[in-house]
């Protein structure tokens, strides 16, 4: 069995590293090359890189940003984006990128995940699954917009087009505080066999236990390792490989 993995997911918009709040209201907290640097020197196992900006504003992918922070990364990282082509995946391959992030394109081109999946493996693919409303009302959102699509049947159906991964995010947790939706990531990693990651609440590792022992393989946290305290004073933070192993014992 894999050991379980806490993974700082970074937020990016107009060059800038946010944090937001229910997917809304995003504050600056830093700049994306020093912050990706000093999570490399606290030796993060792994990182998610997240553009936010580029499904809402249909820009394209900022290369020359991107260039930047894989020259400050030491740690595998997984980005995601304004990822439509497996062209697209060579070229972040290519920057040193080890996962691909898909969302928006895999919703609406199930096919692009089977592509990515035959060309790089199932290994590169995440598939971001972003959800609002609890229980039988969750619902996918795509691009800010609720569909009518319900989780745990669109999990099974993208790892059954190839993905390698799933990065689960509640939406209605997520900046909060209040920890993952674990009924969701129950219900979901009960129905997939794939690696589920739960994303969206993380205040702390009690939070993070939780998650894993609702069956999720890896925990992601922005607000938790990029604030600290109640007035969310921005302080890049890690916890200790000794925090973690106490976590995951």
């Amino acid at each position: 069995m894999l050991r379980p993995r806490f993974i700082p997911c970074l937020l990016l918009r107009d060059k800038r590293l946010v944090k937001t709040r229910r997917f809304a209201n995003p504050s600056y907290v830093g700049d994306p090359q020093n912050t990706v640097g000093i999570f490399s020197e606290m030796e993060v196992d792994e990182l998610f890189i997240l553009d936010i900006g580029v499904a809402k504003e249909n820009h394209a992918i900022d290369w020359p940003l991107l260039e930047g922070i894989a020259t400050a990364s030491f740690m595998p990282f997984g980005y995601g984006g304004g990822v439509t082509t497996t062209d697209d995946v060579a070229r972040l391959h290519a920057l040193g990128a080890e996962k691909v992030i898909l969302n928006t394109a895999a919703f609406r081109d199930r096919t692009l995940v089977e592509r990515v999946a035959s060309r790089f493996g199932s290994q590169t693919v995440v598939v971001s699954v972003d959800v609002v409303g609890t229980g039988d009302a969750a619902r996918v959102l795509v691009a800010g917009t609720e569909t009518s699509t319900e989780p745990v049947e669109y999990a099974r159906a993208m790892q059954e087009c190839g993905a390698g991964e799933l990065l689960l995010t509640s939406v209605d947790r997520e900046g909060t505080f209040e920890g993952y939706d674990v009924d969701l990531v129950r219900r979901v990693t009960e129905t997939v066999s794939i690696p589920v990651v739960a994303n969206g609440g993380c205040a702390n590792l009690d939070h993070v236990r939780a998650a894993v022992l609702a069956g999720a393989s890896g925990a992601a946290a922005g607000s938790m390792v990029v604030f600290q305290g109640p007035n969310r004073a921005v302080l890049v933070n890690y916890p200790t490989r000794a925090e973690l192993r106490a976590t995951f014992a």
